[in-house]
């Protein structure tokens, strides 16, 4: 039972890592299987192999690039939320352990796909609006702490799952604080410049 519990917080916080950059966390869950640090699931070995860091290394640097280019990240927003959700469910299938196929793809699709998809709506809301109030100026520092703090919470989440999933309750919190704030701004910014706006209102 600890070993499913302790399964299914690494499986949210990787999940949640998803939701900021879709290929880090794969690639050091892939990684952490190949050296044997954790387990994966039978059905999901392959995961674990050469091949697979391969693949990932190339697709985690590719979108760690695109995403300090102005515009180019906006356009990545638009697919980042169905692939994260994909990416965020496979994470937790993979880490779950042999449960019947349908508590795990449930749990996955679920706990896994939602918190990711949850995460990567909120951080493509946030981009939207740095795009707006800086004319896309702000994104690549956006894009920097977003690949920090994928990469941090996969760490964690890998060497020590129940404080993973601390760190996600704390930033569904902190996320959806800062994007009101800079919605707010972004705001009065347009009230500002249109005093139409501001009349209507």
């Amino acid at each position: 039972m600890l070993e499913l519990v302790i399964s299914i917080c690494l499986g949210v916080g990787l999940a949640a890592s998803a939701g900021f950059r879709v290929f880090i966390p794969l690639l050091l869950l892939s990684f952490a299987g190949y050296m044997d640090w954790i387990p994966l699931s039978e059905n999901w070995q392959w995961a674990g192999s050469l091949t697979a860091i391969l693949v990932l290394t190339a697709a985690s640097i590719f979108e760690l690039i695109a995403y300090f280019i102005p515009y180019v990240d906006n356009a990545l927003d638009t697919i980042s939320i169905p692939l994260a959700t994909v990416a965020g469910t496979l994470a937790m299938v993979t880490v779950v352990g042999d449960l019947d196929p349908l508590y795990s793809w449930t749990l996955a699709i679920i706990a896994g796909g939602g918190t990711a998809a949850a995460i990567a709506t909120t951080t493509s809301a946030a981009r939207a609006a740095s795009t707006t109030m800086t004319a896309g100026v702000g994104n690549p520092v956006i894009s920097a702490l977003e690949g920090l703090f994928s990469t941090v919470l996969s760490i964690v989440s890998l060497l020590a799952p129940f404080v993973a999933v601390i760190l996600v309750i704390l930033t569904f919190f902190g996320i959806r604080k800062l994007y009101r704030k800079m919605f707010k701004r972004s705001s009065l910014s347009r009230k500002r410049n249109n005093p139409a706006v501001e009349e209507q209102s």
